[in-house]
């Protein structure tokens, strides 16, 4: 397999994200598949048209279905509104399609359950969108962990913040509605520290949950002088019960003032501790009760060519990579796990726990009472 053609769905920040990582995932990963950018889809054509000369993709679309159709795309990536993701990725698995989709999986648990039984029927592979676990203090961390580093797990403390939702003052828009873009904060948001939590811990087995609108009402720019009901959660706070034991506490907001990228954890085991903020993404604190107790402190540790792959960017350590070196690692395993060398995660089954989780949290806050995760 030397080359995989790729028709990318969508034009946006997410959208460009796949694009640049398709650009450079040849040059940074070189045993990895050659991308070939086949086709883009935009439902504007003259962003499509611009965007593909852009991107460097060979032809653009305004359909979709085309896209899918078209004989020489391997892949569908899929960086469209929520609400379309069923719909497309159940055409793409008929069609014998691979797929690459951000998160969240779906709009609904329904909509997950769907694809995920698509993909699996269709027997194409998968992959989701959850670039933060491609982090190598992530990856790291997890090493440390399954090394016994700081002795047996007991606790996963978790939070992820952000402030685009902070001012009172911004207009009503689709994210405000449940039929456009589902859950609020925790499916924008949690569902990136449930797949942390999921990666260092494991499968988180009961939620305890509350969700709380706090802007309950925004102003309406389509008509002046009205406001608009705002359908889904700006807050949501729970307590985890992981399938191995270990507690878990997880809290998620879209209205955090001064957040911009706040997914933090704390991994507390029976010997020490292991802390990490993406909003200082190059970085992991660990804390370990050995040695002389007058020397005990946490120690940070900068990544570097010592954490793969931070080496097939970056030589020196201490100078840190972003967020779409990131999606760069990712579209690299994807062409990978294409390629048979290792298994594609999160797929659309793994995602799918995710998704019961956070739904999960939403049935818990509606009963009062603990709601178990099924799978």
């Amino acid at each position: 397999m030397e080359t995989i053609g790729i028709g990318l769905i969508g034009t946006g920040f997410m959208g460009k994200c796949h694009a640049l990582a398709f650009g450079a995932v040849k040059a940074v990963f070189g045993t990895v598949p050659r991308p070939r950018l086949e086709v883009l889809c935009d439902i504007d054509p003259a962003v499509a048209k611009e965007k593909a000369r852009e991107f460097g993709f060979e032809r653009w679309t305004t359909d979709w279905r085309e896209l899918i159709a078209d004989g020489a795309v391997d892949v569908v990536s899929i960086t469209a509104p929520n609400a379309f993701h069923r719909e497309m990725a159940v055409a793409a698995a008929a069609a014998g399609k691979h797929i690459y989709c951000e998160k969240p999986l779906a709009l609904t648990l329904e909509d997950g359950e769907a694809m995920a039984a698509a993909a699996r029927e269709a027997r194409i592979a998968t992959l989701v969108g959850y670039n933060y676990l491609r982090n190598p203090v992530i990856m790291h961390a997890k090493s440390l962990i399954e090394s016994g580093a700081i002795g047996r797990v007991v606790q996963f403390r978790g939070v992820c913040d952000e402030d685009y939702m902070a001012d009172e003052s911004l207009p009503y828009s689709w994210r405000c509605r449940i039929a456009e873009a589902g859950t609020g904060t925790l499916g924008d948001l949690a569902v990136h520290l449930v797949s942390v939590a999921r990666d260092l811990v494991g499968d988180i087995a009961e939620v305890s949950g509350e969700i709380r609108t706090v802007h309950t009402r925004r102003a309406d720019p389509d008509r002046p002088g009205e406001s608009g009901a705002v359908e889904n959660e700006d807050q949501a706070n729970a307590l985890v019960r992981f399938a191995n034991g270990v507690q878990g506490v997880l809290c998620s907001s879209r209205v955090a003032w001064g957040r911009k990228n706040h997914l933090a954890c704390e991994v507390h085991g029976s010997e020490g501790m292991i802390t990490l903020d993406q909003e200082r993404m190059n970085e992991l604190q660990i804390y370990q009760v050995k040695g002389d107790p007058a020397q005990r402190g946490f120690k940070t540790i900068l990544t570097g060519p010592a954490h793969p792959p931070y080496d097939r960017f970056v030589p020196a350590p201490g100078h840190g990579l972003g967020f779409n070196d990131l999606k760069v690692i990712e579209v690299a395993h994807l062409l990978k796990g294409l390629a048979g060398e290792e298994r594609l995660y999160p797929d659309f089954d793994d995602a799918l726990h995710m998704e019961r989780v956070i739904h999960g949290i939403i049935r818990s806050s509606e009963t009062g009472g603990w709601v178990p995760i099924k799978g």
